[in-house]
């Protein structure tokens, strides 16, 4: 990772600092955002993406936002971009932030539990 990767997961990490419990690791060359063990969010290529599910996804796409292509191959239909303005915007951030942890949790709380198991 580059020193202006570097750079934007800092600034991404800061103006999520208001967020309790939020953690970030690096993961398939980016970095995954937590909120305890719910993983809710991907910092990749100077992007940030949130966790999405039918009933917020739309405010994505109605802005013209894109689902997070980490190659040509794969399409993660349920990580959408952060539009620019609300990155910028710390109070607005932190909400949808928190609003994607809380479909991430909803999410993991649906999934059966085989497929929790392994």
């Amino acid at each position: 990772m580059g020193r202006a990767d570097d750079s934007f997961t800092a600034y991404v990490l800061d103006q999520l600092a208001p967020i309790e419990g939020l953690g970030c690791r690096a993961m398939f060359g980016g970095h995954g955002l937590y909120l305890g063990p719910t993983f809710f969010g991907i910092v990749s290529a100077g992007r940030v993406y949130f966790k999405t599910d039918e009933t917020t996804s739309s405010e994505y796409v109605r802005r013209g936002m894109k689902p997070f292509a980490p190659n040509e191959r794969q399409l993660l239909k349920t990580y959408y971009e952060v539009p620019a303005d609300v990155l910028e915007d710390r109070r607005s951030l932190t909400d949808w932030a928190r609003t994607a942890a809380d479909c991430a949790a909803r999410r993991a709380a649906d999934a059966p539990r085989a497929r929790r198991s392994g």
